[in-house]
């Protein structure tokens, strides 16, 4: 069961365009298996089109069509869909770059993205917001962890990665000087204030200190999105995480 999701303003904030790739691919895992955000998206969708309805008409840029016709010409190479089947997106992304207006990825996975997925615990469910990233092999990052740089193809340089870490293994203590996007794909963690299972979804800025402590049943893989960087309290773990772009 699902039991943390995104707060309003960050479905709204997807909903409206607003949120950059980085984030946004982290929210729409989240709610590729989350029927109580798709449900939500739906609602603030309706929402934003009565206020849109309501607004004041503007006098448009000249190139304001152009624009909009190239967008149209982009077809969505991934999503969300509303209905829990893959299919269109109603992500979106906070500095305006749209899913719906994503580059077109690749027909099928390339051969290093099979590999890397074949890597995989056994049925665990690849992310399609994920559909045409680059995934890098696991890297080792310390004892019993390990991470996975991602590519993604329309925004290379975003900070998007994957943490795997063993069975009763913990991230080193950090609060944040941006915000951190988690999306638990595999596994479960409690970092002291909650715990968080498969399909849990965790926001967390510089008000947060907290340590992901992985439970002993098995290990456990998130898909992280951070802007800023993560401020680790030791030294050591500050130069790792230099190293993953945390």
């Amino acid at each position: 069961m699902i039991r943390h999701h995104p707060d309003d303003a960050l479905l709204m904030a997807l909903a409206a365009d607003r949120l950059a790739r980085g984030p946004a691919v982290v929210t729409a895992a989240h709610a590729e298996r989350c029927a109580h955000c798709r449900a939500r998206l739906r609602e603030l969708d309706v929402v934003g089109g009565a206020l849109l309805e309501a607004a004041e008409p503007a006098v448009l840029a000249p190139e304001a069509l152009a624009r909009t016709l190239a967008r149209i010409d982009t077809p969505d190479a991934r999503g969300v869909p509303a209905d829990g089947q893959r299919g269109e997106s109603t992500s979106t992304h906070r500095t305006g770059r749209s899913p719906r207006s994503a580059p077109k990825q690749a027909a099928g996975p390339s051969r290093a993205e099979l590999r890397f997925l074949a890597s995989l615990p056994v049925g665990m469910a690849w992310p399609e917001s994920l559909r045409g990233s680059t995934p890098t092999p696991w890297r080792w990052l310390g004892p019993g962890m390990r991470w996975s740089r991602v590519t993604l193809t329309d925004d290379r340089g975003a900070n998007v990665f994957l943490l795997r870490i063993a069975a009763g293994k913990s991230l080193p203590a950090h609060t944040h000087d941006g915000i951190e996007l988690t999306q638990v794909l595999h596994g479960a963690f409690d970092d002291g204030r909650e715990r968080f299972d498969a399909g849990d979804f965790d926001e967390a800025d510089g008000s947060i200190h907290h340590q992901q402590v992985v439970e002993p049943g098995g290990e456990c893989i998130c898909l992280a999105s951070v802007e800023g960087r993560v401020a680790f309290d030791g030294r050591i773990a500050r130069v790792l995480g230099s190293l993953v772009g945390m």
